[in-house]
């Protein structure tokens, strides 16, 4: 089975939805036709960070590893083309 796309703002009135109090999980699923622990992710993400982004939703240590990987990759690159002009220099 294909995991489902569900646009954001569709997201937000679910959330919404749930915050007044009114409605359970289960109400909403049978309602909306959304598993009820789906909808459970995105309250839990959207009460926390007021974002379905996965990328608003990491860590600071999440992002600085993301960042620093990032950067090991730019160095390693630069260390390639530095060892190619290298070898191309040594055989003048």
């Amino acid at each position: 089975m294909s995991k489902k796309y569900y646009e954001e703002n569709f997201k937000k009135q679910i959330v919404k939805i749930y915050n007044q109090g009114n409605h359970t999980y289960r109400e909403l699923s049978e309602q909306y036709g959304i598993a009820a622990s789906t909808m459970r992710q995105w309250v839990i993400r959207y009460n926390n960070t007021r974002s379905f982004n996965a990328e608003d939703n990491k860590t600071d240590e999440e992002k600085r590893i993301k960042e620093l990987e990032k950067k090991v990759k730019q160095l390693e690159m630069e260390n390639d083309i530095l060892k190619q002009a290298a070898l191309l220099l040594g055989k003048r």
